[in-house]
This record gives C-alpha cells, structure tokens and sequence, in this order.
C-alpha cells in the first residue's frame, strides 16, 4: 500500500505548480492514507534560523503562525527532531507533552492532543523541511501508520525541496565547481552538490561584483576573475555565472554564483583584459591610461591587439563580444 501511496505522492511532487500549491497537494494526497484532523509543512532555512510555514491543512492562521515561529524550531531541536529519525510522537517523549511550549501554549488549547512530526532530508542528509500531522484523538499513533510515514518522506522532501530549480538553473552552467546562495545581508549559504571556495565567502569582493552584474533586473551574467592560486587552469582566472535566485527559494535569496574554470581566454593577456573590462565599462582611452597609470599610447595599443583576438572592427563591438564570451574582468577601481 506505502508503494501505491508514494507513487501517488510522486506525481504531486513532480509537478510544476508552486511550491506552496504542490505542498499543499502533497499534505491533501497524504490525507488519503494517513488519518490526522490537520497539517503543517514547512521549509528549514538553509541558513539555519529556524522555519518557514509552507502549507497547512485545517489549522487557524494564529496556529500557523506560532507553528513558523521560535517556540516550535526550539521544540523541534530539543525532542531530536530535527535528525534523521523515525516519525516522532508526543507519546514518545519522556516527559508531559505540556512541558514543550508548542504544545503547552499552541496545540493542546487548540484542541490537539496527538501527532507524528519528522524532518525531511534531502540527498546528503540536506535539511529541507519540517511535517506535523496533528490529531484531535489523544490515542497515540499506530506503529503501521509510523511506518507508512516513514516510508513516505522522501518523495514529500522531494516534492517541497526549494533547491529543486535552482539546481536545475545551475546544471545549466558547464563545468561549474563551486557554487552559492546569496542571501540578503551578505550571508551565504551552501548550494547542494557543488564544493565550497573561498571566493565564495562572505565578505568576499567577488560576490559584491556578483550582485552588481545582476543589478537592474538582469536574470544572468557571466564574467572572469583573478583565480588567486585556485589552481583550476593555468590561465589564473576562474569564470563566475550569476543567477538571479528563483522565486519558489524564498525573498532571502538575491542570487546564486557558480565558478567553473576560465576556459579560452581567445590568447588575451591579463592587461588586455583589464583594458577589454574598462572599455566594457564605457571608459575612454584617456580614462583607462589614467586608471592604469599608463600612457595613452599604451592604451592605443593594447585594444589594438584586443580587436585582432576578437576580431571586432570596433571597441563598440568588442565590448559587446567580451559580454557574451563571459571575457569581462570587473575593475578593482572604477575610476571613469
């Protein structure tokens, strides 16, 4: 029966509704299955500050509410629940229910008297999420209907990972190694399946330059940065893609990076593609040599050479082609 439930569930959670109406489906589609009086659903917060109310079935907005708050995270921590574990019941703990202040001060006034609550996990033990099943009937939970859950949270994790289309945007980028979220406040939080680095880290000029490459409403952007001995290519430059987050993660995410090596720098030099980003910029030749501390001539010569390995008859044109070729080097100073 857990096999005919689940393939039911995996049709709802593959989906492309939004998160919150497929979530909402999925508590409704497990409803056929597993008895419980109302749900709740939540995402963890990949940063680690609690949860996120998703989607509920036959709770008050007031319930829903405290259920997104401080008092359950700490409840959740506190029993263990947050680990991968079986189901977990009030009947399990070793003390009172009413000594956990969610059911204390939210559930037991509302009515609720029994549940099953478990965490969802992704691959690599990721935390996604958070299930509450409650239950008028203070009868505790069937050892069958434990199980039956148990057997049920993966396809519910896959179904409510935020992740889901982010990572899709990043299989998109070839290559790529490391990767971040970028969250507002210029926190960073890990991206599944990609390494962590160093230039990813907050604080770092790289994401600065990131977030300014996606400003204005741009969706994607891609440009070259010095590697700092990353080791990736001989060419000492790493390729940044930056994507504009996907709504379905929340408003705390701004973007997310990806590094992947440099590639074919079209035999350009690093001063050339230090000139090639100011003429990006809209720098003039006068502009640049004062950036550079260099003579105008040298200006003159270097975009010469520049037009060649393009094979641009413009600087208008370069421009353009850096753009596209993902061969722009943000400046360090923007002096023009």
């Amino acid at each position: 029966m857990t096999e005919e439930i689940a393939l039911r569930l995996a049709d709802v959670a593959a989906s492309t509704e939004s998160l919150p109406v497929r979530a909402e489906a999925l508590l409704v589609e497990l409803g056929r299955s597993i008895p419980f009086d109302s749900a709740w659903i939540a995402l963890a917060d990949p940063l680690g500050a609690g949860y996120s109310s998703l989607a509920g079935i036959g709770l008050d907005e007031r319930t829903v509410r405290y259920l997104g708050g401080p008092s359950m995270a700490h409840d959740i921590e506190v029993t263990g629940a947050d680990r991968v574990r079986p189901p977990l019941s009030p009947s399990d703990l070793a003390y009172p229910a009413e000594d956990l202040p969610t059911w204390a001060e939210c559930l037991l006034p509302a009515g609720y008297h029994e549940g099953l609550g478990v965490s969802l996990f992704g691959p690599g033990h990721r935390h996604i999420g958070f299930l509450a099943l409650l239950s008028g009937d203070a009868t505790p939970p069937s050892d069958a209907v434990r199980r039956r859950l148990d057997g049920l949270t993966s396809v519910l994790a896959q179904g409510v990972d935020p992740m889901r289309s982010v990572l899709v945007l990043a299989g998109l980028v070839q290559h790529a190694e490391a990767g971040a979220l970028l969250a507002v406040g210029g926190r960073v939080a890990a991206l599944p399946g990609f390494v962590a680095d160093p230039l990813l880290a907050p604080g770092s000029a790289l994401l600065d330059a990131a977030l300014g490459a996606l400003s204005g409403g741009r969706l994607h952007a891609a440009f070259l940065w010095p590697d700092d001995g990353g080791g990736r290519d001989h060419h000492g430059y790493v390729r940044v893609t930056a994507l504009t987050a996907p709504d379905e993660i929340g408003t705390g995410f701004s973007g997310v990076v990806l590094l992947a090596p440099a590639g074919s720098l079209h035999g350009l030099t690093a001063r050339e593609l230090e000139v090639l980003g100011l003429v990006v910029d809209g720098c003039s030749n006068q502009a640049i040599a004062d950036e550079l501390v260099v003579a105008p001539r040298t200006v003159a010569a270097h975009l010469e050479h520049i037009l060649v390995k393009l094979d641009a008859p413009s600087r208008t044109l370069a421009a353009v082609r850096a753009e596209r070729m993902g061969l722009y080097v943000p400046p360090v100073r923007r002096g023009c």
